[in-house]
């Protein structure tokens, strides 16, 4: 019965070993130096073929005869694995990866089925020879049982190198691989389907971490290479809630340009590349393959500057510079939900969130107080030259920049988001009318300015220049910008006709009162002669005189807004009291008198030059380099 089961799984065995040796016809030649161990056990089952010949001519058992016959067949092809295990091994030796990266690799396939092929080779041998041993041993053959013995151990030990690898051969191959991976991803001069090719191949031996790893280091070092290469070193800036934007306003254009690159020339080619070369082994390998390089080439250093602008102190100008910051997130925000989606970019999906947020209710705040603000500086002094105050120069630009397209779509989507995130709900039309309630706060601020000039000075004159002069800027300096046609024309008509109204109060209240000293009564000596008083005409033509000096005293330190209003209003005054002065004089003036300095201190010439002095106009208004920052500063500059 023993022997039957013996006959039956050799029979069976035959047929798996017939399959076997099918396979091993396919396997293809190469690979590295074998070993002294692969030599010897080669020579020693090189002679099992005549040890099993010699046993089945000696023994008379006809059932051990049968079992070594079927053994025969077997070992032979255990022989052909091991030499093409050994050629394989010379061929890998001999043709470096970077000579022919298909042909090291198609070896490196062809080594690991050989050495699986005579694995398995070897266990069907082992388990014929077993049955053999048994039967040696029922039947008390020493001397043919120590050698079978022998072979079998031989061929356990064969066995057991083969599912091991090859005694360092496939180490050392593996090793040139990822050598050679990191060589092509670092110098880009490879093909997808070569990196392809070493992850497959490094992966079939349980080494795709390795390779993941190998591509992450490189990339990271390319990536930050390339960003390090930039001007960042604004980044070492450390901002708080002391610091105004102005410190880093110049950083924020710089910041954009430089987000945008590393976005789309850096991290999507590094996003693009991971998915390519691992997308066979699933998305959870190539993607935390990419989220390490995005944490670790130094990205997060140039996203984390949008983070230290929201540190700044709340300002006027910090929403503009917020706005800038939305306005780089906006731009790349399909990018970003491209690539920085699913579990393992959680680190950068939460500080996108962060900044969006810190952003988004920053702006909201500061917009949302504007007008209020503006409210707050009516309690500072208007300018004593009575020139447009710096508050209103920094409104007007101001507004105008948030109407601007793009700052008016980026506000208006963070108001939408703000309403939706603090469940809120904002009238229609809020940044419109939100600018109407800053423009009318200016309005009553320049109204309760001038009236402050009759209540401290008691000079209605300068309150209604300071009233044209800012009544004739706003209608100048808005009409064809984006304030201009929010606020409409009958505003700016508005404006126009209230310029002139203020004209006339401030020529009324001031060059015309100088006509009292030009008056004719009293003049003629007698009623209906023609001899006239000249005594009291000089007497009134100097009180003129001396009236007009003082007024240019006091006016000389006056400003007008712009040269064309200087102009306009010099005319004025030149038709209100120069005219009506040369009339007096022609009138009841001696000629011989006339070039008399004594009797005449000015003539009409001198005093339309005197007059075209007044009103010189001041070079620095509001510029870049004079920037409000929050709100109190405003408040005390209002009156530079």
């Amino acid at each position: 019965m023993e022997v039957s089961n013996g006959i039956d799984n050799l029979v069976a065995a035959r047929d798996i070993l017939k399959s076997s040796i099918q396979k091993s016809r396919n396997i293809g030649i190469s690979v590295v130096e074998s070993g002294l161990r692969l030599t010897a056990a080669r020579h020693n089952l090189a002679s099992l073929q005549p040890d099993i010949k010699d046993m089945a001519s000696k023994f008379a058992v006809h059932e051990i005869r049968d079992h070594v016959d079927r053994a025969i067949g077997p070992a032979s092809s255990v022989l052909k694995a091991l030499d093409l295990v050994y050629e394989l091994q010379d061929s890998l030796s001999t043709h470096p990866p970077p000579l022919n990266l298909f042909i090291y690799l198609a070896d490196i396939k062809r080594l690991l089925q050989a050495l699986k092929l005579l694995s398995e080779t070897c266990r069907l041998v082992i388990t014929w020879l077993e049955d053999v041993v048994r039967i040696l041993k029922n039947n008390a053959a020493d001397h043919h049982l120590a050698r079978v013995l022998k072979v079998v151990q031989l061929l356990v030990e064969l066995q057991s190198f083969s599912n091991q690898g090859d005694g360092g051969v496939l180490y050392c191959a593996f090793n040139n691989l990822e050598s050679e991976y990191k060589r092509r991803i670092e110098t880009s001069c490879s093909s997808i389907q070569e990196l392809q090719g070493i992850a497959e191949v490094m992966a079939a031996n349980n080494r795709l971490a390795k390779c993941v790893h190998v591509h992450a280091e490189s990339r990271i070092a390319k990536a930050r290479a390339t960003l390090q290469s930039l001007n960042l070193d604004y980044l070492d800036i450390r901002l708080s809630e002391i610091d105004s934007v102005q410190s880093v306003e110049v950083y924020i254009n710089e910041w954009d340009k430089q987000m945008e690159f590393a976005v789309r020339n850096v991290l999507l080619k590094e996003y693009r590349l991971c998915s390519e070369v691992f997308q066979e082994f699933g998305s959870h390998v190539w993607m935390h393959c990419f989220a390490k390089i995005a944490t670790e080439c130094g990205f997060l250093d140039i996203f984390d500057f949008g983070t230290s602008v929201c540190k700044c102190k709340k300002e006027a100008i910090k929403l503009l510079s917020l706005l800038k910051v939305f306005s780089t997130l906006d731009r790349l925000r399909l990018e970003f939900n491209e690539m920085f989606d699913g579990e393992f970019c959680v680190k950068i999906q939460n500080r996108t969130r962060g900044l969006v947020k810190k952003v988004v209710d920053g702006a909201c705040e500061i917009f949302c107080q504007l007008s209020a603000q503006v409210e707050l500086q009516r309690a500072s002094s208007p300018p004593s030259d009575g020139n447009v105050p710096r508050l209103v120069y920094f409104v007007t630009e101001y507004c105008n920049q948030l109407l601007e397209d793009e700052n008016r779509s980026i506000l208006s989507g963070a108001l939408e988001i703000y309403q939706v995130w603090n469940q809120v709900k904002f009238e229609d039309g809020l940044l419109s009318n939100e600018i109407h309630s800053i423009m009318k706060a200016v309005e009553i601020n320049l109204e309760t300015w001038a009236q402050s000039y009759y209540d401290d000075n008691d000079d209605t004159a300068l309150s209604y220049l300071f009233m044209m002069n800012n009544h004739w800027y706003l209608c100048n300096s808005t009409r064809g910008t984006k304030l201009g046609d929010l606020m409409g024309n009958s505003w700016l008509w508005a404006y126009a006709e209230s310029t002139e109204y203020y004209q006339g109060l401030y020529m009324r209240e001031s060059w015309e009162k100088l006509l009292v000293y030009l008056r004719e009564e009293g003049l003629i000596l007698f009623p209906g002669g023609r001899a006239i008083d000249r005594n009291l005409v000089k007497k009134r033509i100097a009180g003129f005189c001396e009236a007009f000096d003082e007024m240019c005293k006091k006016q000389s330190k006056w400003t007008l807004y712009d040269k064309a209003l200087k102009w306009k209003t010099c005319q004025l005054i030149i038709e209100a009291v120069v005219l009506p002065y040369n009339s007096y004089l022609q009138r009841f003036m001696p000629e011989s008198d006339m070039g008399n300095q004594y009797h005449v201190k000015y003539t009409g010439e001198k005093l339309e030059k005197l007059i075209g002095s007044l009103f010189q106009l001041k070079i620095a208004k509001y510029d870049s380099s004079s920037k409000f920052t929050d709100m109190i500063d405003i408040k005390n500059a209002a009156a530079a």
